[in-house]
């Protein structure tokens, strides 16, 4: 296990793959650790370098002695960066992992290769919605919302077929302190970059799981229309967390867009491409 200080937090990180290859860093979705995105990694590393991390308050780093913004997240991951001497990379962020790699890339774009988006929206959520989880997490821990995040995480097939990985995951979600995962609804309740992405140069990928309850995918559809250079695709049979549900798909469509030539295909601008969406 690898620790570094960053923006006055301890971050747990993880480095995977092949040492000069593609650098790749992802970041996580609220409630999980880097634990998400195994599998992928095992799909990956033969190729690229990649760089994992737990965001403040969740998995084995350091939840922040006062309440934190979307911006606090940035600067994490780019002290993180600074501290495994990356100085470019490509980004993967589900859901808040998302926004912050939205942020990041509006923020330091020269530092973004790629960037890779993944069942996340400029904007998640409601403040009534955000506040009444936060209270409810703040007076009886993350398990007293466990059952009823992870109905919105996974989709029906998974939660049937595969019972005991279910199981695990809840698990996961519940050991989220309560504290660093009440910050992070604030942060998620007080970001809106609606405006601010149209301003991402950089190549972008928009996924959802056709069956993703907690950011559906009209929503992230409509985050891809608002990037200038963003392609979108969706995949089938997955929720929330499709590099758990379907971690060879998400290997094969990040493999072929980040060995690219630097280009999006003409086709594929503006959010283009095959769009299955599901309506709440």
């Amino acid at each position: 296990m690898s620790f570094a200080r960053s923006n006055g937090i301890v971050l747990h990180f993880r480095r995977a793959g092949r040492r000069g290859g593609p650098r790749i860093v992802f970041a996580n979705s609220l409630g999980s650790d880097l634990a998400i995105w195994n599998e992928v990694a095992d799909a990956l590393a033969a190729e690229f370098d990649l760089l994992f991390y737990d965001k403040r308050g969740h998995g084995l780093s350091e939840v922040a002695q006062s309440p934190n913004g979307l911006a606090d997240h940035a600067n994490d991951l780019i002290g993180l960066l600074d501290h495994v001497g990356w100085q470019g990379a490509a980004l993967c962020g589900l859901s808040v992992g998302g926004l912050i790699a939205m942020e990041f890339a509006v923020r330091a774009p020269e530092r973004v290769e790629r960037l890779v988006l993944m069942d996340t929206a400029a904007k998640i959520g409601t403040q009534e919605a955000w506040n009444t989880r936060i209270e409810a997490v703040l007076q009886r821990g993350v398990a007293a919302i466990g059952g009823q995040i992870m109905e919105r995480w996974f989709s029906a097939g998974f939660r049937k077929g595969e019972a005991d990985a279910f199981a695990g995951w809840q698990r996961m979600l519940e050991r989220t302190p309560a504290a660093g995962y009440a910050d992070t609804c604030r942060a998620l309740r007080d970001a809106d970059l609606t405006g601010a992405i149209a301003g991402i140069s950089a190549p972008t990928l928009v996924i959802a799981g056709e069956e993703d309850l907690s950011t559906p995918p009209e929503l992230v559809a409509d985050t891809a229309r608002r990037i200038p250079a963003a392609a979108f695709r969706t995949i089938a049979g997955a929720g929330h967390l499709p590099c758990i549900e379907r971690p060879g798909e998400v290997a094969s469509l990040l493999r072929g867009f980040l060995s690219r030539d630097g280009r999006l295909h003409a086709a594929e601008q503006g959010g283009q491409g095959p769009q299955r969406q599901n309506k709440e």
